[in-house]
């Protein structure tokens, strides 16, 4: 069995950005509301005449397949996880097979929302260490601005979600490089603390077309704050310190933590509680606000751009989301 490793990251956001001042102009809110609760201070919103969620991925994954010296003929497989496909179905995993030209291969979709990522890495760490294949693109983008309450009621979900896509590139491992191992949970006992209700196929056909709808808030994000912000600090530190038992290593032992970009409020508690330095820690909520399975790739690739991993570094990865789940990977750069 060959351990897997990545070999190339890259990201891609839309153009506009968003501020809080501009959200302040449209909702009652404002910048030290927005701050102090979230530490966001503007996101990405796509442009509908020139963002899908799969152009934005095909553009993550040119930077990261070109990073790693790489063209599109080499991918083999994708592994694509969001929560907001161009399609209710097909996913989006085909759609981009289709933008990078490619003929046949095999596109997974992954639904695991903000946990997104690191379930999708974890399975095509599968595929490389069984030989299945050789080189994998793993993929989290979203486009999330589409489907919030721009309004003071909306105002807790809309001032925090963002668009974006990020993208690593997987292959077998001959060095000490390599996914060391990917841990991942979830508790569907929470699932609707964090959902979009509609369109569920749970539900009489007169209820489940949308031109019968008089009440279209279940198509609206529904977040219950406080619930998730409970559950996620304890559950990251969890499946943080799941991953460094799991491979011998102490907290000290991490040149990196990029967790899943929710909250600063959280990744601030998960530092201090972890001991970590602030030059151990990647966040960039502040420019992107939380955009759900794109948020790891998105800081990978900048966190790598910016000379923050090195070859060698222990780098750990931790989400918490809808569903609940949460997940963690711990990877040798």
């Amino acid at each position: 069995m060959h351990s897997s490793k990545i070999v190339g990251v890259g990201h891609h956001v839309p153009e506009t950005v968003i501020t809080n001042e501009y959200l302040s102009t449209i909702i009652d809110t404002n910048d030290a509301w927005i701050t102090e609760r979230t530490g966001i201070k503007e996101r990405r919103w796509m442009d509908p005449e020139k963002d899908t969620v799969a152009n934005m991925a095909a553009k993550a994954s040119r930077m990261a397949l070109q990073r790693a010296g790489l063209t599109e003929k080499d991918v083999e497989f994708i592994v694509f996880a969001t929560i907001t496909s161009d399609y209710y179905f097909p996913g989006s995993g085909v759609l981009l097979q289709r933008e990078l030209g490619l003929e046949s291969i095999g596109a997974l979709d992954v639904k695991n929302a903000c946990s997104g990522f690191i379930y999708a890495l974890s399975i095509a760490d599968q595929f490389i260490k069984t030989g299945m294949y050789k080189t994998i693109l793993v993929v989290g983008a979203e486009i999330q601005s589409t489907a919030l309450d721009i309004s003071t009621r909306g105002r807790n979900t809309a001032v925090i979600f963002g668009d974006g896509a990020g993208a690593v590139v997987l292959q077998p491992s001959t060095t000490k490089s390599a996914i060391l191992s990917t841990h991942l949970h979830s508790d569907g006992r929470f699932a609707e603390e964090l959902f979009v209700k509609d369109p569920g196929s749970s539900r009489p056909h007169k209820e489940r077309q949308p031109e019968q709808f008089l009440d279209t808030s279940g198509f609206k994000v529904h977040m219950n704050g406080n619930q998730v912000f409970k559950h996620a600090v304890v559950r990251f530190m969890e499946v943080i310190n799941e991953a460094l038992a799991a491979n011998h290593m102490q907290k000290e032992d991490i040149d990196l933590l990029v967790p899943h970009q929710a909250n600063l409020r959280i990744s601030q508690y998960i530092q201090e509680k972890l001991a970590l330095r602030d030059d151990q820690v990647y966040n960039n909520i502040m420019r992107y606000g939380n955009t759900t399975a794109a948020s790891i790739p998105i800081a990978l690739s900048e966190a790598w751009a910016e000379g923050r991993i090195k070859e060698n570094d222990v780098i750990c990865l931790a989400a918490f989301g809808s569903g609940f789940t949460w997940a963690s990977a711990l990877i040798r750069w």
